[in-house]
C-alpha cells in the first residue's frame, strides 16, 4: 500500500472542492521528510505483501477504497457514497482482507510516528546539550522554582517529590501481544535502517527482513481467540518492566543528578533520591472482576517479585564483574571486611567461589556474594536469602562507602549507585500491588458475617473470597514486605462506614492485631454526589480508631482517590471536570486544617472521555496545595505501551510529569490557579449547570441506553477478548448504571462521535456567551488565563478533531430515534463552533501542527474502516438478526468477526480505545 500521496495536483484538486481542505492537505504536505520516507517505505512494502498474499485484485480494492476516502475527506460527497457502495460490494472474505490491510497500515504508520518521535527527541537532546536546560524538563522546573523560593528550598522540594504511576488491566488495549511484538521487531529494523545508513547489499538485506516481518504482521491473527487471564495481564505488565522500566527509572535519576552536580557528577554523593514508585492494580482489582481471586493476588505478587529479583540479580552480577579493583590500590574498609565475614558464615561455598573468581579484589568478591544472595532470594533459599530489600540496600551501602573511603568515588557512584537506585525503587516486589473492591460487597459480607459468624461453613462463596483477600494481603506482606501491598481502595465510597468496613473485615479474619496486615483504606469518590460529599466523609473518617492508629504510624499520610470515568458518565465531561477540580480544592483545604500529608490519586483513563490527555498539563492545572510534590495516577491499557514501551519516550514522559509535579507548588503557579479559579467561579457555575442539563437531556431520555446500543458497536465490543474484566456490571444495558465507563467511551469513539469527551460543552458556552454582553470576551479570557479551562478546551478540541459528522450520520442511522440522533449532531456542531470561536482556531488543532497533522492524515484511512464497520453493524442489526437458522448463525459470526476486525483497526487509527 503506497503511503499518503502529497503531489501538488492533489492539493489543487482538494482545495477547489473546499478551501478549508487546503489546510488539511498543506498539513499533509508539511509532513517531515524523514517521517514521510518511513511511511512510504513501510506502505510500499505492505503493498508488496498484499499483492503476494491476495493478488493484484486485493491491492486494487484497497487502493480504490483508499483513493475514494481521501477524495471524500475533501468534502466530495459523491466519493463517500461511491466508497460506501464499493464496501457494500465486497464479499465477506474480501471485506475481512481489506479491513486487515488498513489495520496493518495503521500499525506501520503508528510505529513510524513513534520512531520519528524518538528520533526527534534524540536530536533535540543533542541540540539542547548546548543550552542550560531542555524544555519541560526537571532542571527547567527546578530553575524556575529556585528563582521563586531559593535554591535550598527548591532542592528540598525536589528531594521529596513523588510520581506514582499505577498500571491497570482495564481492557483498553485492543492489540494482541503477538501483534505488539511483531510491531516492535519492525520498529527495530526501521531504526537499524535509519541509524546505520546501509547501502547496497546491506540495505537490501534490511528491506528483505522488513518484508518478512510485515508478512508475519499480515498473517498474524489480529483477534485473540480467548480472553486473557488475569495472570496473562500481569505478564504483559512485567514485560514492560523487563523491556524499559527497570533501566529507565535510574536513567532519569542519573540525568537529573548529573545536571545538579555539574562537574562533580559521578564523584560526589548523589543529590537525587528515587522519586518514581510503581504501583499496579493487575491482580488486585477485584471490583466487578470475579476472575481476580485471593489466589490470583498471591500469584500476581509472586510473578512480579520473580521478575524484580531476576533483574536485580542480573544487574548485581554485571556490576560485580566490572568492579575489578585490587585491595592494594583500593583497600577495603573495616565495615566491608566485617560484611565479608558475615557472608562467609552464611555460605562458605558462595564466598569461596567469589574469592576464587576475585583474588585480591575484596569489593568484587563481596558484591558477587551479594548477587548470589539475591539469586537465593529468588529461589527462596531461606539460608542465604535476604529477608528484605532494606537489608540488601544496607549491604550495598557498605560496599559503596568502602569505595568512597578508598578514594574510588567514581566507582562508588557509577554502576553501583544505579543498582542502589533500582533496589530502592523496586524492592523485591517490583510494584506496589493495590487491592480494590466495591463498598457494597463489603457491606454484604459484614451483614452475612453478623448473621452466621466469620468462621461459619455456611458463608457464601463471595463472602469467603472477601475474607480470603485479607489472608492474601497478609501473605504478600509477610513474603515481600509491607510496601508490597498495603493499599485497599474502596470503590463507591459514600459513607465513612464503607472505610470502616475494610478494617472490620480484617479484624474478623485476624482477631489478633499482631497477625493483621498493615492496611490503608483509601476512599474512591466516583459520582458527582460522592465528589460533592467527599469532605464530610473524610471528616468522619478521621474519627475511626483504625484510621487514627494509621495516622500515628505513618506520619499523618492520607491518600484519596478521585474517579474521572464514572463522574464523566454521570454528569458529562464539563460538569465532571469542574466537580473534580472543586473536590480537589476542598479536600486540599481539609488536609491543611488537619495537618494531613495528602496524596490525591487520579483515576484517569487514557481517553479524553475518561480524564485522559497530557498528564503534565493536567498537573499544572490543579488547585493550589492539591499536588504538593506528589502525583499519582492510573496508567491504563494502550497508554502503558504508548508511554512506557520505548525507553526514550518513557524517559521524556517521566521527566515531563515529574517537572510539572515539582513546578505545581511554585508560588507563581499556585497564585495563577487560585486567582483564575476565583475570578471565573461564576462562569464555572454557569457552565456546570448548563452542560449538565444538556447532558442529562440526552442520556436520561427514555430509551436512550437501548438506542445507544443500536447506533454503536457496544454489544460487540463486549465480545472482544481484550481483558479479563467484564464490560458490563449486569447481563444487559438497561441504564447507564449497568455500563462501565470504558465501553461507554470506546463505543462512541468507534462511531466517530466521541460524545463522552465533549457533549454539553457547546450549549454551555453558547448559553454563557449569550447571557452577558461581554460573554465571548470573558470565555476567551478564561481560555488564556485559567489553566483548567484551557486544558478542558484543548482536550475537547482534540476529541472533536477525531469526530467525523459524515461517518457519524451513518452510525446514527442504525437507530430508530431521529430525535436523539439530531440532539447529538446539533450539539456536535454547536461544540465545534463555540470551541473554535473561543480558541480562535480556524479548525480543530489548527495551532497544534504536529498533532493536527497526525489526526488529519489518518482520518481518510479510518473512514475506510468505519464504512466497513457500518456495513457489518447494519447486517447484524437487520439481516443477520432476522434469519433463525444454522446458516444464519454462522453468517452472523462472520459479520461479528468483520466488525471486531474493524474495531481493532479503528482503535489503531485513532490511537485510542477507552
Amino acid at each position: 500500500m503506497p503511503a499518503i500521496r502529497t503531489e501538488r495536483h492533489t492539493l489543487v484538486a482538494v482545495s477547489e472542492i473546499n478551501p478549508q481542505a487546503t489546510e488539511r492537505v498543506v498539513a499533509r504536505y508539511e509532513m517531515p521528510d524523514l517521517l514521510r520516507d518511513d511511511i512510504r517505505l513501510l506502505g510500499g512494502l505492505l503493498g508488496t505483501i498484499l499483492k503476494e498474499a491476495g493478488g493484484q485484485e486485493l491491492l486494487d480494492d484497497v487502493e480504490h477504497l483508499r483513493e475514494l476516502t481521501i477524495r471524500a475527506f475533501g468534502d466530495d460527497a459523491d466519493a463517500l457514497a461511491t466508497a460506501a457502495e464499493l464496501v457494500d460490494s465486497f464479499s465477506l472474505d474480501r471485506a475481512d482482507h481489506v479491513a486487515r490491510a488498513f489495520t496493518c497500515y495503521f500499525h506501520l504508520a503508528n510505529l513510524a510516528e513513534e520512531y520519528h518521535r524518538v528520533r526527534v527527541l534524540r536530536q533535540r537532546e543533542q541540540e539542547d546539550a548546548r543550552k542550560a536546560v531542555i524544555e519541560e524538563s526537571i532542571p527547567q522546573a527546578f530553575m524556575q522554582l529556585a528563582e521563586e523560593v531559593g535554591r535550598d528550598e527548591a532542592l528540598r522540594r525536589l528531594q521529596e517529590i513523588e510520581f506514582r504511576p499505577v498500571l491497570t488491566a482495564h481492557p483498553t488495549e485492543a492489540r494482541r501481544r503477538a501483534v505488539s511484538r511483531s510491531i516492535r521487531r519492525i520498529s527495530d529494523l526501521l531504526a537499524e535502517r535509519d541509524t546505520l545508513h546501509p547501502r547496497g547489499t546491506a540495505l537490501a538485506e534490511i528491506n528483505r527482513r522488513l518484508l518478512a516481518e510485515i508478512d508475519v504482521l499480515w498473517r498474524t491473527q489480529p483477534l485473540r481467540a480467548s480472553k486473557p487471564t488475569v495472570i496473562d495481564e500481569v505478564k504483559s505488565a512485567v514485560g514492560v518492566f523487563d523491556a524499559t522500566l527497570f533501566q529507565t527509572f535510574p536513567e532519569v535519576y542519573r540525568r537529573l543528578d548529573d545536571w545538579l552536580l555539574g562537574d562533580d557528577a559521578g564523584r560526589s554523593t548523589p543529590v537525587v533520591r528515587p522519586f518514581v514508585r510503581l504501583g499496579t492494580w493487575i491482580g488486585g482489582d477485584r471490583d466487578g472482576n470475579p476472575n481476580v481471586t485471593a489466589d490470583v493476588t498471591r500469584q500476581a505478587a509472586a510473578l512480579a517479585s520473580e521478575h524484580a529479583l531476576a533483574a536485580l540479580e542480573t544487574e548485581a552480577f554485571i556490576t560485580a564483574r566490572k568492579l575489578t579493583v585490587a585491595a592494594g590500590d583500593t583497600p577495603p574498609s573495616d565495615a566491608l571486611l566485617a560484611l565479608w565475614n558475615r557472608l562467609r558464615q552464611l555460605s562458605a561455598e558462595a564466598a569461596a567461589a567469589a574469592e576464587e573468581e576475585s583474588p585480591g579484589e575484596p569489593h568484587r568478591a563481596v558484591l558477587l556474594v551479594i548477587a548470589e544472595r539475591i539469586a537465593a532470594t529468588r529461589r527462596r533459599d531461606a539460608d542465604l536469602a535476604y529477608p528484605s530489600a532494606d537489608k540488601l540496600e544496607a549491604d550495598l551501602a557498605v560496599v559503596q562507602e568502602s569505595l568512597v573511603r578508598a578514594g574510588a568515588r567514581r566507582l562508588a557512584y557509577g554502576s553501583l549507585q544505579k543498582l542502589i537506585w533500582q533496589v530502592n525503587t523496586f524492592g523485591f516486589h517490583l510494584a506496589e500491588l493495590e487491592v480494590r473492591q466495591h463498598s457494597q460487597v463489603h457491606e454484604a459480607a459484614l451483614a452475612e458475617i453478623a448473621e452466621k459468624g466469620a468462621n461459619s461453613p455456611e458463608l457464601s462463596d463471595r463472602t469467603r473470597e472477601v475474607l480470603d483477600t485479607f489472608r492474601a494481603l497478609a501473605a504478600v506482606q509477610n513474603r515481600y514486605g509491607e510496601r508490597a501491598a498495603r493499599r485497599y481502595i474502596v470503590s463507591f465510597t459514600q459513607a465513612p462506614e464503607h472505610l470502616a468496613a475494610v478494617y472490620q473485615l480484617a479484624e474478623h479474619v485476624f482477631p489478633d492485631a499482631d497477625d493483621r496486615p498493615v492496611i490503608d483504606a483509601i476512599p474512591l469518590f466516583e459520582t458527582f454526589a460522592d465528589l460533592e460529599g467527599s469532605v464530610e466523609i473524610l471528616e468522619a473518617m478521621l474519627e475511626l480508631p483504625q484510621v487514627q492508629a494509621r495516622l500515628a504510624a505513618n506520619g499523618r499520610k492520607v491518600e484519596v482517590m478521585l474517579g474521572y470515568s464514572d463522574s464523566s458518565k454521570d454528569v458529562g465531561p464539563v460538569a465532571a471536570t469542574l466537580a473534580l477540580h472543586s473536590a480537589q480544592s476542598r479536600i486540599a483545604e481539609w488536609a491543611d486544617r488537619h495537618d494531613i500529608e495528602l496524596t490525591l490519586f487520579h483515576g484517569r483513563g487514557g481517553s479524553l472521555g475518561r480524564g485522559g490527555g497530557p498528564a503534565n498539563r493536567a498537573v499544572l492545572a490543579q488547585p493550589p496545595h492539591s499536588v504538593a510534590g506528589r502525583f499519582k495516577l492510573t496508567e491504563q491499557g494502550e497508554v502503558i505501551l504508548a508511554r512506557y514501551g520505548d525507553p526514550v519516550i518513557a524517559t521524556r514522559h517521566i521527566e515531563q510529569v515529574a517537572a510539572a509535579t515539582l513546578l505545581a507548588s511554585a508560588p507563581s503557579v499556585e497564585k495563577r490557579n487560585a486567582e483564575a479559579t476565583a475570578r471565573f467561579a461564576d462562569m464555572a457555575a454557569a457552565l456546570d449547570v448548563s452542560s449538565r442539563e444538556r447532558f442529562h437531556g440526552l442520556v436520561r431520555a427514555e430509551g436512550f441506553p437501548q438506542w445507544f446500543a443500536q447506533v454503536t458497536p457496544l454489544e460487540e465490543i463486549g465480545l472482544l477478548a481484550i481483558g479479563s474484566r467484564p464490560a458490563k456490571r449486569g447481563l444487559s444495558v438497561n441504564s447507564l448504571d449497568d455500563l462501565r465507563a470504558i465501553p461507554w467511551v470506546f463505543s462512541w469513539s468507534q462511531a466517530r462521535i466521541n460524545l463522552a469527551g465533549w457533549y454539553g460543552l457547546g450549549t454551555a458556552l453558547r448559553d454563557y456567551a449569550q447571557s452577558r454582553p461581554d460573554g465571548v470576551d470573558e470565555l476567551q479570557a478564561a481560555f488564556r488565563e485559567w489553566p483548567l479551562f484551557n486544558t478542558l478546551l484543548d482536550n475537547v478540541e482534540m476529541s472533536i478533531a477525531k469526530t467525523d459528522e459524515r461517518i457519524a450520520d451513518k452510525y446514527l442511522a442504525l437507530g430508530d430515534r431521529d430525535d436523539l440522533a439530531q440532539l447529538v449532531i446539533d450539539e456536535l456542531r454547536l461544540t465545534r463552533e463555540w470551541v473554535l470561536k473561543i480558541t480562535g482556531n480556524a479548525w480543530p488543532l489548527a495551532r497544534r501542527r504536529v498533532l493536527g497533522r497526525a489526526v488529519q492524515l489518518r482520518s481518510p484511512y479510518v473512514d475506510a474502516l468505519s464504512l466497513l464497520q457500518v456495513r457489518a453493524l447494519r447486517a447484524l442489526r437487520t439481516d443477520g438478526a432476522s434469519e433463525p437458522s444454522t446458516d444464519a448463525a454462522a453468517r452472523r459470526e462472520r459479520w461479528q468477526h468483520l466488525l471486531l476486525l474493524t474495531v481493532n483497526g479503528v482503535s489503531a487509527g485513532l490511537q485510542n480505545t477507552g
